[in-house]
């Protein structure tokens, strides 16, 4: 192991060398004119190889027209100069023994009506930069037959895809990925990159494109989204498109599972046109590949199915143009979901179909997604839970839980531009779940590290049905006068959930002073009946009123009515009676009113926006044991709050940005916090609501700049933020002396607060063949919360520190490798005597080799290691794979491969947590050493043989 990472950090010191070396190098210098000799800045420079025509390195003109390329190795080239509007330059270029190679002063053909029926027969420009977009051609960058988009990204300088597939381009995160335009399978951007072949690209093109909200109302408001669109090849839009795997392999025992053999099939076919798009996705394996998108995951655990991308809430720029609740998730006796990350062992199978048509006046796009999980599951936790006179007891829990869900989701979205002036939408997101668990928990509660004072064990089976679905209209106008805008949205939402779980369990209390305290079983059923419906509309207007001046008005209206039907039964040998002190009916009807005005400057890049609005938030509820109560308890409660906004963004030109900001979020308490409702569903930490509870306030402060040097593709990013609550709805815990039975109320406690920075800086060591990145980020929180009526104090102090260093010296070698570490530092005031240090470290290398008769080799090493010396925690995970590969046939579209995965057999899943009182380390078995042997087959440019005009 330590062998690995000295290779690499001799690599890096040798690259370092090699780029850095002058005696060997020349720089390449001149200056880049029209044909009147007027300089034309901004215009991109290469030296190509003459071999390929693949890049060795490049530069871009200042505004004087004039460029240098440092550290050119001594040889032949194919030098081009490439401007919009102009004829690329090209000549063969052999450097001299001079330090300093002036190619003098070059001048450029302007394109123009007589010349455009000219064809240029030259090697094409690896990219072109316009402004803040660049623009790749896929083909100048190599990838082995069959990669996907994903492969791709990875060579292209200044795009960086990390381990888990998220995309950062010039140094900031990537939140939309476009296929020719048009949205692929929703808003997440991994669907298009792990899916679509590279083969199939002929650009790609990264740029920072404009939010919804300046979109719907003509105005800047600054913001930008670094956005990525995929141009497809010409080929690729005539006919279709796809790709199938299928595999299988022995599978090593020690893992603990029962499955001798590992198995997979996916694939995708594609076929796309110049106005429609449609594609169809499927897999199946027992690999613990889940297939699932955020979104689906997010559906799955009943929240909000509505695409906020669209802004139906009109309103402030931010986050905070919506109204949030507190997390009601409790009230579904969700499923437990402990299959992220490739945890315990899954059977999945997903499949979905999408669909866009795409024309000037009218836009479709529409999806279907199915997925299945079977999770067999199985860790071991431990915790240390801090009491308030400086003591602690120990926690040793065991789960098993075998579960299965099922999600189906279609989302749509329509829109058509009714002529010049007016736009509707119509927007659709709707999903239907079901699933199963059962769950297996013992836990053993110490008191010191060796007398057992409290034993639990418990079954519980769950069974879940829901549905949700959301829709929304929303209607745009622009009038003549420029600038002055009307839009107008309605939303009707509605959530159903059906639950019922079966509840026993054991309560052993070695420690009782009293006979009848020493065991307690519970043996219940449980059952929710809930349907959650919302009502919203928003209200939009813009008006200049002065040549760089708007004025921006709106409101929003929101109606919510929740009715929960949750009841529980004493289950006996011969009796079921109801228990009406744990069984709850409740009826919230929530009404929300906010109005709101801002006024926004707007010249030159400068963009300030100053404003404030006045909200009402009234709660009507009742509440009583059951439905059929002669009397009811009454919940009427009204907030008013007074809420600012100011935010500044300026584009400082030249690919820099500088931003910062100021608002106050509100959050209401959740429906679930508000009931005085006991969920006994966890025997030894029991949970109950607080019908006083007061919105939480955060006071949230940010700011910071970007970067973007599209000459040495050189950036920096760097953001700070902080937050100060008021009234933060805070869980507070009673822990009984005798039982450690832990019961925990929400309440309001004003005080805390948190601070964090990020910082990103990345540079190419030699440009196109090293690259090396540099990131790091901290954050500071305190939190409040009491244990048995004293105030605690929870102090975190987070530090993480990243390096990433891609090396593409040659067609033949790529090698990526990275490292993470990550420092937790918690502070309690209740008992200093148990701060704690926890160290996260990451280590991850990944090589690539091609070999002569198209032969491929990849291999990869993550090394994990976890560290608490307080505790005397020490786990250290290596995880080896391995695979190689051949490209079958002349036309080179089918592969064959052998995976070893794990091959060490080490394969656990650790994590270490500091809370607000309390530490916890867990572990989880999960899929260990397999090995597995697959074929792929690419379909590719198949030519459509129907009509000129059809599409199937």
């Amino acid at each position: 192991m330590k062998n690995f990472f000295c290779i690499v950090l001799l690599w890096t010191i040798a690259t370092l060398t090699w780029a850095q070396t002058p005696a060997t190098r020349v720089t390449v210098q001149g200056r880049v004119v029209d044909t009147a000799s007027a300089p034309i800045p901004f215009s991109t420079v290469f030296l190509l190889n003459p071999k390929d025509s693949s890049m060795v390195s490049f530069g871009r003109a200042n505004d004087n027209g004039a460029f240098t390329i440092r550290n050119v190795k001594q040889g032949t080239y194919l030098f081009k100069i490439s401007s919009v509007g102009f004829f690329d330059h090209n000549q063969q270029l052999k450097t001299s023994d001079k330090t300093v190679e002036d190619l003098g002063t070059i001048k450029l053909k302007p394109i123009t009506k007589e010349l455009i029926e000219v064809v240029v027969k030259t090697a094409k420009a690896p990219l072109t930069i316009r402004g803040d977009t660049v623009e790749y051609n896929a083909s100048s960058f190599k990838v082995p037959p069959g990669s996907t988009v994903e492969d791709l990204l990875r060579k292209l300088p200044g795009v960086q895809v990390d381990q888990d597939g998220s995309i950062r381009a010039q140094g900031q995160e990537v939140k939309k990925v476009l296929v020719d335009g048009k949205a692929f399978f929703g808003n997440d951007p991994k669907m298009a990159t792990k899916n679509l072949q590279a083969q199939a690209i002929t650009k790609v093109q990264v740029f920072n494109d404009k939010t919804e909200q300046a979109k719907l109302t003509g105005v800047e408001d600054g913001k930008k989204e670094k956005t990525l669109n995929l141009e497809l090849k010409e080929e690729y839009k005539k006919g279709g498109f796809g790709k199938v795997t299928a595999g299988a392999g022995p599978a090593s025992r020690v893992d603990g599972s029962d499955i001798p053999m590992r198995t997979e099939i996916k694939g995708n076919y594609n076929k796309f046109d110049a106005k429609q798009q449609f594609s169809i996705i499927g897999l199946g394996n027992n690999t613990n590949q889940t297939g699932l998108s955020w979104d689906d995951y997010q559906d799955f655990r009943g929240s909000n199915s509505f695409n906020w991308n669209d802004n139906a809430d009109f309103g402030f720029s931010g986050s905070n143009r919506f109204i949030y609740f507190g997390n009601d998730d409790d009230e579904t006796l969700g499923i437990p979901i402990g299959g992220s990350q490739g945890r315990g062992f899954t059977n999945n199978a997903a499949g979905g179909l999408n669909y866009n048509y795409d024309t000037k006046k009218t836009k479709l796009s529409t999806s279907y997604y199915y997925s299945q999980t079977q999770l067999s599951l199985n860790s071991q936790r431990n915790r240390r839970t801090l009491l308030e006179n400086g003591g602690q007891f120990r926690t040793e829990e065991v789960t098993n839980q075998f579960n299965f869900s099922g999600n189906h989701r279609v989302s749509l979205r329509f829109e058509k531009q009714l002529d010049s002036t007016n736009t509707l939408v119509v927007l659709n997101n709707s999903r239907l779940n079901n699933g199963n668990a059962n769950l297996f928990t013992r836990q053993d509660l110490y008191r010191n590290s060796v007398d057992i004072s409290t034993r639990n064990t418990t079954n519980t089976g769950n069974t879940l049905q829901q549905f949700g679905s959301a829709t929304s209209l929303i209607y745009r106008h622009k009038f003549k006068k420029k600038g002055r805008s009307f839009a107008a949205s309605g939303t009707y939402q509605i959530n159903t959930n059906d639950a019922d779980r079966l509840l026993n369990a054991r309560n052993e209390f070695l420690q009782a002073t009293s006979a009848n305290d020493v065991l307690r079983i519970i043996n219940q059923e449980q059952g929710t009946v809930s349907q959650r419906s919302q009502y919203k509309a928003s209200l939009l207007f813009v008006e200049p009123f002065a040549k760089k001046y708007f004025w921006e008005t709106f409101y929003n209206f929101n109606l919510r009515y929740d009715e929960v039907d949750y009841d529980v039964f004493n289950v006996g040998d011969a009796s079921r009676t109801r228990n009406d002190s744990l069984s709850r009916y409740y009826k919230n009807n929530y009404l929300f009113n906010r109005i709101g005005s801002s006024v926004r400057y707007s010249f030159k890049g400068m963009n300030i926006s100053a404003g404030v609005a006045g909200q009402q938030f009234t709660l009507d509820g009742r509440f009583a044991a059951d439905q059929t109560a002669a009397t009811f308890n009454r919940i009427n409660r009204s907030f008013t709050n007074v809420v600012p906004n100011i935010s500044l963004n300026y584009d400082m030109k030249n690919n820099r940005y500088l931003f910062a900001g100021y608002d106050v979020g509100v959050q209401m308490p959740s429906s679930r916090d508000l009931q005085p409702i006991i969920d006994n569903s966890n025997p030894l930490y029991v949970r109950e609501g607080n019908p006083d509870l007061l919105p939480q306030l955060g006071h949230n402060l940010n700011g910071g700049f970007s970067y973007f040097n599209p000459g040495s593709f050189t950036n920096l990013f760097f953001n700070l933020y902080g937050t100060y609550y008021v009234n933060q709805i805070v869980y507070s815990q009673t822990i009984d002396p005798q039982t450690l039975i832990t019961t925990t109320r929400p309440e309001n406690i004003s005080g805390g607060r948190n601070l964090g920075s990020y910082i990103g800086f990345g540079f190419p060591l030699k440009k196109t063949k090293a690259t090396l990145n540099l990131n790091t980020n901290f954050n500071f929180g305190r939190n409040l919360t009491r244990i048995n009526d004293v105030l605690n104090e929870t102090n975190n102090r987070n530090y993480n520190f990243r390096t990433r260093l891609e090396l593409t010296p040659k067609d033949w070698l790529t090698f990526y490798a990275n490292a993470d570490w990550g420092i937790i530092n918690t502070r309690y005031s209740l008992n200093t005597s148990q701060n704690q240090r926890i160290y996260n470290t990451n280590y991850n290398g990944d090589l690539n080799l091609k070999f002569p008769g198209d032969f491929y080799l990849n291999t990869s090493m993550n090394y994990r290691i976890f560290k608490n010396e307080r505790l005397g925690f020490n786990q250290q995970v290596p995880i080896w794979n391995a695979s190689a590969y051949k490209i079958l046939g002349k036309a080179k579209k089918a592969e064959i491969r052998l995976t070893a995965f794990d091959l060490l057999n080490r394969n656990v899943i650790v994590s270490q947590y500091a809370g607000q009182n309390y530490v916890q380390d867990e572990r989880t078995r999960t899929l260990a050493r397999y090995f597995m042997l697959s074929f792929t087959y690419n379909m590719r440019g198949v030519q459509a043989k129907m009509r000129k005009n059809g599409y199937f």
